[in-house]
């Protein structure tokens, strides 16, 4: 069996493709205005985003984005940080990960 998608409520659609598309490739197969888009990945997963006015996800809530190593961690966590979000540096902990928040209310780890 397999997931064909997963949906997150996001409270801006735009921006939260936009980042997806920017820092981890994903493209828009679809969308409808500013209030839904479809993301796909280069596998064929899907993350649709649906607009949502009071988004409020558990503290431990996040999507991942698996890299193949830590060299492509370290450089998004720096193009992040140039971009000015709030990021702290990978770690090693469980994974090289780190974590930031994403447009639209969710947080993502970034890992190896």
């Amino acid at each position: 069996m397999k997931i064909n998608h997963i949906n997150l409520t996001v409270n801006d659609v735009t921006a939260s493709r936009e980042f997806l598309e920017k820092y981890f490739g994903l493209t828009c197969g679809g969308s409808r205005g500013d209030g839904f888009a479809a993301m796909r990945d280069d596998e064929g997963s899907i993350l649709t985003l649906m607009k949502g006015s009071d988004v409020q996800y558990p503290k431990t809530f996040h999507v991942g984005f698996i890299q193949e190593s830590e060299e492509q961690v370290n450089r998004i966590n720096q193009q992040l940080k140039d971009d000015g979000f709030m990021v702290k540096p990978p770690k090693h902990l469980h994974r090289y990960t780190f974590y930031v928040e994403a447009p639209g209310g969710f947080n993502v780890e970034v890992l190896c």
